[in-house]
């Protein structure tokens, strides 16, 4: 493709590591690796750092000011988000405001899954009226599955604009083994059975009924360890229940990695714990049945072949599930289904690009496609 591709992405963005904000990393590597462009306006816990790849926001009125500044250079607006946060709709109205302003219909990417808290119509009717600006607004909406999809279209909006892509890329699979920090081999060198976890300290993680069910679990078998990933910032209400059930020995709050120790960490795990409900796929799901590691997560309807669900706040149905792959170990690894890993990135780049894939794609994209 001869012009020259400018996205500007709204979005959270590591560090932490956190799944969408990977996504636009990648992306944002291999637009910058084929000669085009692409800012990030950091909208997560870490958009005031100075200094990093991605442009800081510091208030409301900074945020809008970018966004007008790269607007009149050029930039198509791609803003992230999904059904469960009010101010990613704020951010995303002042966005979709700037863009059409400025003369462009931007692009939205709606992330998780088809149950949300204020999505699909039935969990919030009174956004409604939101949910149609939102939709309408943009020239094209990215969305993880065709189940979203169908959901969105229930607001009025016409199929051919929604775009169904995976989420997950075959570049989230390319790392490198790497030495893992002191605690974390020391841990490993501890347990024969390692379960490890990525979480927010956040309610729809469920991460005190993790921690209660793996105290059970430790109680019957002194061999199993747990290593929650993730950013750690509010766990110190964790920290106290791990203290209260003596765990401390037994479960390690590794805290967020980067990209290439977390699959470090997760290729040596004997099994990955899912606990939130709203995450859809999730790609460390996906991350985790690639690299052929057993996978227990709790039922929402859209999880993988082979993945071992439980009733979710079901703690007795957790600790059955999490031994029974403890205790048929072979049976449950060789069981594993590993997905199938497109390269989505440049279908991505295409609908931003408002251009045929096969326009945008570099020629060894076209070939290993």
């Amino acid at each position: 493709m001869s012009r020259t591709i400018k996205v500007l992405e709204i979005s959270s963005y590591p560090p932490p590591r956190a799944g969408w904000g990977m996504r636009v990393y990648f992306l944002k590597r291999e637009l910058e690796r084929h000669g085009h462009m692409c800012e990030v306006l950091n909208t997560g816990k870490s958009r005031k750092l100075r200094g990093r790849d991605f442009v800081p926001v510091f208030n409301g009125l900074d945020f809008v000011w970018k966004v007008f500044r790269f607007r009149l250079r050029g930039f198509v607006v791609h803003q992230h988000l999904n059904g469960d946060s009010p101010k990613g709709f704020a951010l995303t109205c002042l966005s979709l405001l700037v863009s059409l302003l400025t003369f462009s219909r931007p692009v939205i990417t709606f992330h998780a899954g088809p149950v949300q808290k204020y999505f699909p119509q039935s969990r919030a009717p009174q956004l409604n009226w939101l949910y149609k600006f939102i939709f309408t607004a943009p020239r094209h909406i990215i969305c993880n599955s065709e189940v979203v999809k169908q959901s969105i279209m229930g607001y009025g909006i016409p199929a051919e604009k929604i775009v169904p892509i995976q989420a997950f890329s075959k570049q989230y699979l390319q790392f490198e083994t790497v030495d893992l920090p002191g605690p974390v081999e020391a841990f490993f060198q501890r347990f024969e059975n390692i379960i490890c976890s990525y979480v927010f300290f956040r309610p729809e993680f469920f991460i005190e009924d993790m921690i209660r069910a793996f105290a059970r679990l430790a109680a019957e078998r002194d061999d199993v360890g747990l290593i929650i990933l993730g950013s750690a910032m509010n766990s110190e209400p964790i920290r106290d229940l791990m203290h209260q059930l003596q765990l401390d020995e037994r479960v390690l709050i590794a805290g967020d990695q980067d990209h290439d120790a977390f699959l470090t960490i997760l290729s040596r795990s004997k099994l990955y714990l899912r606990t939130p409900v709203k995450d859809g796929v999730s790609s460390s799901v996906l991350e985790a049945l690639a690299l052929g590691i057993p996978v227990v997560a709790s039922e929402n309807g859209t999880r993988p072949e082979s993945v071992l669900t439980y009733e979710n706040q079901n703690l007795d149905d957790m600790v059955r599930k999490i031994k029974y792959v403890l205790d048929h170990y072979e049976r449950a690894k060789a069981s594993v289904v590993k997905p199938e890993i497109p390269d989505t990135i440049w279908d991505e780049i295409a609908v931003l690009a408002n251009a045929p894939v096969d326009q945008v794609r570099p020629q060894q994209h076209r070939l290993a496609a």
